[in-house]
């Protein structure tokens, strides 16, 4: 990271709600909705290539755990890992927690992430730069992950996209109270 760099993190009392156990369920949780999402949209798995069998290590550095994920259709599969577990992966990706939900909605731009070091990436690049594109082209919502429609689909993507603005409200605020005055 860049010394001074006030990119947002989750607030410290939010940070200890989520302890190393308290991602355990995770895993299984996000393994499901991705393998979900494959049989509903197979293209998107398609389009990683050879890569959909990479071992992405998702790493949000403001929380207690990591991630590793390989995004192979329906035989994806999501762990909940110690930060660690890195080396056994081909792809490190690490960056706040806020930050790396918003390359999945499409609210920030990777390229500017990572050239501002908000986000490291290490490993197989070009592994990275399929999950990206593919990520990219998706345009998915909340409710395209968790696969519901109508109704259910509107309002999970309302409060999910709502609390996400919140947490990156706090986040901006906290990030602005600790800036270096110059």
């Amino acid at each position: 990271m860049v010394a001074g760099n006030t990119e947002p993190r989750l607030p410290a009392v939010v940070r200890h709600l989520f302890p190393a156990f308290a991602g355990l369920p995770l895993g299984p949780l996000l393994t499901l909705s991705l393998r979900s999402l494959a049989g509903r949209q197979p293209r998107l798995f398609e389009r990683l290539g050879e890569h959909r069998t990479a071992c992405y290590f998702i790493d949000p550095v403001d929380l207690a755990f990591a991630f590793t994920v390989v995004p192979d259709a329906e035989r994806s599969i999501v762990r909940v890992v110690r930060k660690s577990e890195a080396a056994t992966s081909s792809v490190q990706i690490r960056g706040p927690i806020l930050t790396l939900l918003s390359l999945l909605d499409g609210t920030l731009d990777g390229d500017a992430l990572f050239f501002s070091r908000i986000i490291s990436i290490s490993g197989r690049t070009e592994a990275v730069l399929a999950l990206r594109n593919t990520i990219e082209d998706a345009e998915l919502s909340p409710a395209d992950l968790l696969g519901l429609r109508g109704f259910l689909a509107r309002f999970a993507d309302t409060g999910i996209l709502g609390a996400l603005s919140v947490a990156r409200q706090m986040a901006d605020r906290n990030s602005r109270r600790k800036a270096p005055v110059a």
